[in-house]
């Protein structure tokens, strides 16, 4: 929904400019209204409100406290704490939703990213204990509930959030962030205690003493095995977030606890554990309870004074999604508004146009399509790069960059997305193995070769990658990394890697987040929900969407839904080779019997493959020579020529790594990171 910004420096004041080039910097995302307030040193001082030049015009209202009335630019205050605001209006577009918001005699002050979708529910709950409100806005009513419960407050917000509530009285700064980290929350302490937080990292370039340094761990991460967002570590040395479900009270009284030294980290609290719902009843049960809660999750973000579309790759999630928001549309007698948007492409076995085409008949929606090209990919990339923050490891992302920009042409501004879905319904075939070795835990040997007929039939898998699917989840780490040094498998130290010159330790970071070694559905899904790739997937998808000014939107991860889903028997979920087995059968009604039948997937890709082995192969030789010079020794020159060379050659099978080495150049490149 926003983008915000704050600066705390207890010892120090600091000029007012900081915050607004820090907003400036996030601009795309929140276009509509921008808004600041500044604090001088200690709790009784006035709060000190100002607008800019995209504040709105403000005069009918200025009764109201927390409303701006005189531009930042001419402010000669030297504030100890600030707070900076840009505002995509989605609920209540009047100027009463502006922010940073006050409440209780402007005691609280909040900056906020995101949306609460239960707020209608919890305004109504709030008005019965004698709370009144001045606008109809989300972020008033998130004031209004930490003012009655505290902290505690967080665990009845169903929603995507990231926040910030300075309480004035207390002189106390409160950062929270939502269950699954749908929304981002960063924060960098430079060498003299200057404590900032934000919504994007680049919001710090602007910061005195800022150096983009590089964190080598997290870059070997990236670089061996495609992994980011699993620790509130960045690819920014001394940059962290604050992790998903977790949050911060820090304690700005200068007397006290700051300043802070540089690259330290705050103290967080987890306040939402991922626990899965007990469940007791039949198959046909669980499909009705599916149902119901999907379909609450898609109407509650339907909740909106914009537009609001879909993404529709014409996969299972999307189309899910889709045909639901079809069907309660339907009764709204507003079905005729939908809009979807897609990636094709002209390589025919990476075109799911068939089967979107299938889904927008069905409904009669009105689709959007886009053909990303490889032109567009290297003209587009340095930009895309930039929004992102850090590197990313797809043209995936460009593909999903191309479908919000196609929204934000035709004028929609919330988009529902199907993120999470795979992550707890097992739809990944790395849930296979989970799944085999369950059933061999148990000595349920009959079905466990029933099992790996199903998956031979469906999916076209020998029993003996079945076998290895079930030896990865049986097997020892120390066993399992034994044999893959002996067969030349080990990801650890990939030979085209300077080891020595990135200084990082070489660990499989999925060991680490537990996504190596499930040997249940269930704990998979737990890994994947809150250790090893939901946070990676939405953080692509923030920056994709915000960049564009587009708020989206992902029902799958209702945390009702995801606790219900989670607490179910795996073989609900996963059973004679049918993968998100309780989806298709819950939404047989809702959903194209073709669609529900589907077993392959795509999603928003790329045909990166043709990219780079046919239509363009000099073109990323070139991109790949000059990564290799931009990162400073961090990969080998021969060795990693030759990586590309094999993958172009079709001697080794292709893969997303080259794009990977490539991006993470033209990170150091667009950022300036320090490699030292």
């Amino acid at each position: 929904m926003c983008g915000i910004s704050g600066v705390i420096s207890t010892t120090e004041p600091f000029l007012p400019l900081l915050v607004q080039q820090m907003n400036d910097c996030i601009c795309h995302r929140g276009p509509d209204d921008e808004g600041y307030v500044l604090f001088e040193k200690g709790g009784d001082a006035p709060a000190l409100i100002f607008g800019g030049k995209d504040s709105p015009h403000m005069t009918s209202h200025s009764s109201i406290d927390y409303l701006p009335a005189s531009d930042i630019s001419s402010s000669n205050i030297l504030p100890n704490i600030a707070l900076g605001h840009r505002r995509l209006a989605i609920v209540d577009l009047s100027p009463l939703g502006h922010q940073p918001m006050s409440y209780a005699n402007t005691r609280y002050w909040i900056v906020y990213n995101g949306e609460v979708y239960n707020h209608l529910e919890l305004r109504n709950e709030l008005t019965g204990l004698g709370y009144a409100f001045v606008s109809h806005s989300d972020t008033e009513v998130i004031l209004a509930a930490y003012t009655q419960w505290g902290q505690d407050c967080l665990c009845r917000l169903n929603g995507m959030f990231a926040f910030a509530i300075y309480d004035r009285h207390l002189q106390t700064m409160f950062l929270a962030r939502d269950r699954f980290g749908v929304k981002p929350l960063y924060y960098w302490i430079s060498n003299h205690g200057m404590f900032a937080f934000g919504s994007e990292i680049k919001q710090f370039t602007v910061l005195p003493e800022w150096q983009a340094r590089l964190n080598h761990q997290r870059a070997y991460d990236f670089l061996a095995f495609g992994m980011s967002d699993h620790t509130d570590e960045t690819m920014f040395a001394g940059v962290y977030q604050v992790p998903p479900g977790h949050y911060a009270l820090l304690d700005c009284d200068p007397k006290k606890s700051l300043p802070l030294p540089a690259s330290s980290k705050i103290t967080t609290h987890q306040w939402y554990t991922l626990t899965p719902k007990p469940f007791s009843g039949d198959y046909q049960s669980a499909c009705e309870q599916f149902n119901s809660l999907f379909e609450d999750a898609v109407a509650l973000r339907l909740r909106a004074d914009v537009p609001v579309g879909s993404c529709l790759s014409g996969g299972l999630d999307s189309s899910a999604i889709v045909c639901m928001m079809n069907k309660l549309l339907h009764h709204q007698n507003a079905a005729s508004l939908q809009k979807t948007f897609s990636a094709c492409s002209d390589v025919a076995r990476f075109d799911e146009r068939k089967w979107i085409d299938i889904v927008v008949s069905e409904t009669g929606v009105q689709g959007h399509y886009v053909y990303p090209s490889l032109e567009q990919l290297f003209e587009i990339s340095p930009r895309i790069t930039w929004h992102q923050d850090e590197p990313f490891g797809s043209t995936s992302i460009f593909a999903q960059w191309s479908v919000f920009q196609c929204a934000k042409e035709n004028d929609v501004t919330v988009m529902l997305d199907g993120q999470g879905s795979d992550e707890q319904l097992a739809g990944y075939h790395s849930f296979f193995g989970p799944h085999l070795a369950s059933l061999y835990k148990q000595g349920r040997f009959m079905d466990l070769f029933t099992e790996m007929k199903a998956i031979k039939q469906r999916h076209g898998y020998s029993y003996a990658k079945s076998a290895k699917y079930l030896a990865g989840s049986t097997l020892p780490e120390p066993v399992k990394n034994w044999l893959k040094q002996k067969v030349g498998r080990d990801h650890t130290k990939p030979e085209w890697l300077n080891q020595e010159r990135l200084r990082s330790s070489p660990f499989n970071p999925l060991a680490t987040a537990g996504a190596s070694s499930s040997t249940t559905i269930a704990a998979l899904s737990i890994a994947q929900l809150t250790a090893s790739n939901v946070q990676m997937l939405l953080h692509w998808e923030d920056r994709d969407s915000m960049a564009h000014s587009i708020e989206s939107r992902v029902p799958f991860l209702d945390y009702r839904l995801v606790e219900f889903v989670i607490g179910l028997p795996d073989e609900f979920k996963l059973s004679a080779g049918i993968t998100k087995r309780i989806l298709r059968d819950a939404l047989h009604n809702t959903l194209p019997s073709s669609i529900r039948s589907r077993m392959d997937k795509l999603g928003f890709v790329t045909p990166e493959e043709v990219w780079l082995r046919e239509l363009a192969p000099d073109k990323f030789r070139t991109k790949l020579a000059d990564a290799i010079v931009t990162a400073d020794g961090i990969l080998k020159p021969q060795e990693s020529m030759e990586l590309l060379e094999s993958m172009i050659n079709g001697t080794r099978p292709f893969s997303f790594l080259p794009w990977r080495l490539i991006n993470f150049g033209e990170w150091i490149k667009t950022f300036s990171v320090q490699v030292q």
